[in-house]
């Protein structure tokens, strides 16, 4: 069964490109909507800060993932729908109040706010894939027909996490361990379904301009995060010449951040993106998957950043230095992992300096937070010149034997 009828469903048109409406540009309501996760991700990080032990430190990947996941669906759907259009406008405000009920509850979801944070996060994404089945119905039947599918998937997901609110303690971690590999699977498996089978990739006709200017407005979101978090927390230092020294280290971490993605990886994705016969499916790792690592590796360093401003002298503690250590790796994988799935080679710079850094753990009983945070924005550097180097060199090797 591929598609549907098409009788029935929103006799308006909503679609983008229905009605002359084919533009990829980012509407203001789409930048309102992610009002909810600058909350959402400020909710992480200080979580993270207050409770810095292990088991925190897995809450806050599992509910960070949900999230994530939450928004990126929702980016899909715009990406298709109209957001100028007053059912969708209105759709997304419906989703920003149910997200904010479950941002709010993200510091005591594994406690007494479960239910709180579980069931506006299912009502948010079963709710807007049936809208959009509906939305979709007599205009695009075949993609509704993939929404269908995406509506049985997340529904088995969804009551893993409602039944998960209910349990306690290590029950309910692992009831929602399971509810986020569902949600991992379902796009890799084309959220087949028996008897509906799988999605056909063609259907996922993406709008590769406006998913990479949604999915850098994320990662701005979260750099915004962590100049939040760091200026915050200098604000309530003594100023002496270790807090500014800590101050720039991670005034610094944000920028270089901002440099390896906006200024390294970014800029030639949008044209291999549009150029590809599935953009869907490129558009599945490179703006689904991948880019999660580059959220988590920002939110890691803003947590990393907070422990240096508060103890930047004295022998580093395995958790300062694992975050810091550890989250300079995951952003410089998420970097080479996404300019891979652009079309890019592997990037040796990337893939060198996340060995690096993680070898810079082994320092921490020899050098002070401050020195290590240092050293990892070091690290950031070298990549970037690595990087830049080796590109003007295979710029150059044309012209040279050109000319030989």
């Amino acid at each position: 069964m591929d598609t549907l009828s098409g009788r029935w469903g929103m006799r308006t048109n909503v679609l983008r490109h229905g009605d002359g409406h084919d533009s990829s540009r980012v509407g203001y309501i789409e930048l309102f909507f992610d009002l909810v996760f600058v909350f959402a991700v400020t909710q992480l990080s200080h979580s993270l800060i207050a409770h810095p032990d292990g088991t925190t430190f897995l809450h806050t990947v599992i509910l960070g993932w949900a999230i994530w996941w939450l928004w990126i669906d929702t980016t899909w759907v715009t990406g298709w729908l109209d957001p100028e259009r007053v059912p969708v406008r209105t759709m997304l405000l419906v989703l920003m109040l149910l997200g904010l009920l479950m941002s709010s509850a993200v510091p005591e979801a594994f406690e007494d706010k479960a239910l709180l944070f579980a069931v506006p996060y299912v009502v948010i994404q079963v709710g807007r894939t049936l809208f959009t089945v509906w939305a979709m119905g007599r205009h695009w039947p075949a993609n509704a027909m993939n929404f269908i599918r995406i509506a049985v998937w997340l529904s088995v997901s969804g009551a893993f996490w409602v039944v998960g609110a209910f349990a306690h303690d290590e029950t309910r971690l692992w009831l929602w361990v399971v509810a986020a590999l569902i949600d991992v699977v379902g796009p890799r498996a084309l959220f087949a379904v028996p008897g509906l089978g799988a999605t056909d990739p063609n259907t996922w006709e993406v709008r590769g301009a406006h998913m990479a200017e949604r999915v850098s407005l994320f990662l701005i979101i979260s750099l915004g995060e962590s100049i939040i978090v760091t200026g915050g927390a200098f604000a309530e230092l003594e100023v002496t010449a270790t807090a500014v020294w800590a101050f720039l280290a991670a005034f610094a971490s944000t920028v270089l951040m901002w440099l390896l993605f906006f200024d390294r990886s970014e800029h030639s994705s949008t044209a291999y993106f549009e150029s590809r016969d599935q953009p869907g499916m490129v558009a599945q790792t490179a703006y689904t998957y991948v880019p999660f690592l580059l959220v988590a590796g920002i939110v890691l360093t803003a947590v990393a950043d907070e422990l240096v401003l508060q103890h930047p002298g004295g022998e580093t503690e395995p958790w300062t230095a694992g975050l810091i250590c550890g989250a300079t790796a995951v952003y410089l994988l998420g970097n080479a992992l996404f300019r891979r799935a652009t079309g890019g080679r592997w990037s040796v710079p990337h893939l060198v300096g996340t060995l690096v850094v993680l070898a810079a753990f082994a320092l921490h009983g020899a050098v002070t937070p401050l020195a290590l945070s240092w050293l990892a924005n070091a690290v950031m550097v070298g990549v970037i010149l690595g990087d830049v180097l080796l590109e003007r060199r295979r710029a150059s090797a044309p012209a040279v034997r050109a000319s030989v």
